[in-house]
């Protein structure tokens, strides 16, 4: 089975048929799925649609670009959220100075380590997310040396992630990897052993080839997992049995 750990079906382009596409995933050959929040309401409906899905989980967070109405009563609202039973992370936390709307980086870093403390103080993992940020992201990482986590959609370079692995955290690769252009997940992929990595969708974003420029959903991180294997020159099988017991083992989901 497929374990999709990074899929947003709270996002509004599921509204018309959110039902359908979650039921259709264990046909498939998906048992699995973890749907980070972006926002606040994004979190609290995760949560109830991993309350309705029972391989559906949920994590919880506030995304740097979602951070710019930032109040600490927030966080006792996610705090809550993350006493649900199948909330199994922090996130979609993390920095993104790509944007020039975004927030600005001080803010965001600000909201970034009120998160990776409440992840600290209920022993949850993080999803994180790093775009244009590699520095401060880094910088966070050691700032928490008892915090573990996931470099989800992983964008650095293979030095980086040999600095993430030695600190205990993983790497995560979506339908970005399968681009033609893609070059320095390749490279990373190659260099990263297999029980380092997980796989994902990010859906409704970054569909893999050969599908991109359409909707993405879970059904599609079966590439992911084949061109993971292309690159590393196994079989797709043990991709994706080696990503299933590592998501399974990462979330502290049960078989």
């Amino acid at each position: 089975m497929l374990f999709d750990t990074h899929a947003h079906y709270d996002d509004e382009r599921f509204d018309g048929d959110r039902e359908a596409v979650l039921s259709a995933l264990p046909g498939a050959g998906v048992g699995l799925v973890v749907n980070p929040g972006c926002t606040l309401e994004a979190s609290r409906t995760a949560a109830a649609l991993a309350a309705r899905f029972p391989f559906v989980y949920a994590a919880v967070g506030l995304h740097p670009e979602n951070c710019g109405d930032f109040v600490p009563e927030q966080m006792d609202a996610l705090r809550s959220l993350a006493a649900q039973p199948k909330v199994v992370a922090i996130g979609e936390v993390g920095l993104d100075y790509y944007w020039k709307e975004n927030p600005p980086a001080a803010r965001q870093k600000d909201v970034l380590y009120r998160q990776m403390e409440l992840a600290e103080e209920l022993d949850l993992p993080v999803i994180f997310h790093d775009r244009d940020a590699h520095a401060d992201s880094l910088r966070a990482v050691k700032d928490f040396p008892r915090v573990r986590g996931v470099f989800h959609c992983y964008s650095g370079s293979a030095e980086d992630a040999e600095t993430l692995l030695a600190a205990g955290w993983l790497l995560s690769f979506n339908g970005a990897a399968t681009f033609r252009n893609a070059r320095r997940a390749p490279e990373v992929i190659r260099a990263v052993p297999l029980e380092k990595l997980m796989i994902e969708t990010d859906a409704p974003y970054l569909t893999p080839e050969p599908h991109r420029g359409e909707r993405n959903d879970s059904r599609f991180v079966h590439l992911v997992a084949e061109r993971i294997a292309a690159i590393k020159g196994i079989t797709p099988q043990q991709v994706e049995d080696a990503t299933w017991e590592t998501g399974r083992r990462f979330f502290g989901i049960g078989s």
